[in-house]
């Protein structure tokens, strides 16, 4: 009853956090580039005998596409398939995210919500307008004509999913997510960037609800379990005293 009680417990336990992470995936759905999060668990087992309860193994990110939408930014600009854009923070470490919603900076880097610096990017003073190319080359328009001011290069991994997210959309490189690669857009098969468009989140609001349906069900359904196994171990206690 003691095992039936755990087992239950657990089971509550890994509900709760499955909850916690869908409902941060609400609380995100209207956030440019963001990328759902799923939770993973494992049977616990002890020598050989499972059925003992639920571990979690932690969550990873979804990097499904979300849709593309026009929007008004000048700069902004979004990925087409996969990769990232690589972004440097102010002590000069990189992440990479999906969300292109850039601005010019006094200095004319394009920077993100979090002061994070497109890398290899940089907007001439005199710049009249900005176009950029689906491989990624960008180009001003200046009164004396047109130059480049750079190519926006993505990066890829090869498991992705074991990024470590370092809130809201950006993600650092790990060990099991190996080192970044960077690649060239425009390509027949590959990535494209999208000039004056925005990668929407990916997450499904509809099938969100419809898993907090699911995780409460089975929260309730373990709490019967503790109820149930209680009950149990009392009654037993009672048998005993008399």
């Amino acid at each position: 009853m003691d095992r039936a009680m755990l087992a239950a417990a657990t089971g509550m336990a890994a509900q709760q956090l499955n909850l916690d992470l869908i409902a941060n995936n609400l609380a995100n759905a209207d956030v440019n580039g963001f990328k759902a999060a799923q939770a993973s668990f494992t049977d616990l087992s002890a020598s050989g005998e499972p059925g003992l309860g639920t571990a979690p193994l932690g969550s990873h990110p979804v990097f499904a596409q979300g849709k593309l939408m026009k929007s008004g930014g000048p700069f902004d600009v979004a990925i087409d398939g996969p990769g990232f854009f690589c972004v440097v923070d102010a002590n000069g470490r990189r992440a990479y995210t999906r969300d292109g919603a850039f601005s010019r900076a006094a200095d004319g880097s394009l920077r993100n919500a979090a002061d994070d610096t497109l890398a290899g990017i940089r907007i001439p003073a005199d710049a009249l307008s900005v176009s950029v190319a689906e491989n990624g080359i960008v180009n001003v328009q200046t009164r004396t004509g047109t130059r480049r001011a750079g190519t926006i290069r993505l990066a890829e991994f090869a498991a992705p999913e074991y990024l470590e997210s370092r809130g809201g959309t950006a993600f650092a490189a790990t060990r099991r997510s190996g080192p970044a690669r960077t690649i060239d857009a425009g390509g027949e098969h590959g990535p494209k960037i999208a000039f004056g468009m925005l990668e929407q989140s990916n997450v499904s609001i509809v099938e969100a609800m419809m898993q907090i349906l699911a995780a409460q069900r089975a929260y309730e359904a373990n709490a019967k379990g503790v109820q149930a196994a209680d009950e149990m171990l009392r009654i037993a206690d009672n048998l005993n005293r008399d």
